[in-house]
């Protein structure tokens, strides 16, 4: 018996060492989690959730402009079509994800990032024309691939349902876009990131 009783305390140890640690009440994610900001009727709310939304609304506050900029800086029918698609399309995802904030207590920047205010700039710099159309294609396409993998991480993960079925919306028109793009047979994939390695 007594055995039996030194076994089970050995096997209780055992099993509290190997458990993972919880995460933290407070929502500070000092275990690599994101921090929870607020718990909403769709569930909580988390940084990177806002980084999510933030990075919707800064994609449309550059790419309308790059859209309309195309139909007056490019002669390629090809390009002019495809500017005009995209910044239709960021009119329509800009009044969901400015609504979607606003439910959720989200204040969202008014102004495109460092990097996409750099790539506007390169666009009004570019000369008409082909320059233009190089600038336009690649610069586009290569920042429709870094928010493409922000957002199937958000959809893998996130707890809030709204933000879970907003980036499935926002996959779609990133997805299209991309294609798009690619249609103009403008797109250098060799100025593209690599894909990461396998895990070894």
């Amino acid at each position: 018996m007594l055995l039996v009783a030194a076994f089970l305390v050995v096997a209780t140890v055992a099993i509290i060492v190997i458990l993972p640690k919880a995460a933290p009440a407070d929502g500070t994610g000092s275990t690599g989690d994101p921090e929870v900001l607020s718990q909403t009727a769709s569930g909580p709310l988390t940084t990177a959730d806002r980084d999510f939304l933030f990075k919707i609304r800064q994609a449309g506050l550059w790419e309308i402009p790059s859209g309309n900029m195309a139909q007056n800086k490019s002669n390629n029918q090809k390009v002019r079509d495809v500017g005009r698609i995209l910044a239709a399309d960021h009119v329509k995802l800009d009044e969901q994800v400015r609504a979607l904030a606003a439910q959720l207590g989200v204040v969202l920047p008014s102004e495109p990032s460092e990097d996409q205010q750099k790539w506007l700039a390169e666009e009004m710099a570019a000369n008409p024309g082909e320059q233009f159309d190089q600038v336009f294609a690649n610069r586009l396409r290569l920042a429709h691939g870094k928010v493409f993998g922000t957002i199937a991480l958000i959809r893998a993960g996130t707890r809030n349902d709204q933000i879970r079925a907003f980036a499935e919306v926002g996959n779609t028109f990133v997805l299209k876009h991309m294609r798009l793009l690619e249609s103009t047979g403008l797109v250098d994939h060799n100025q593209l990131p690599q894909p990461p390695a396998p895990a070894k």
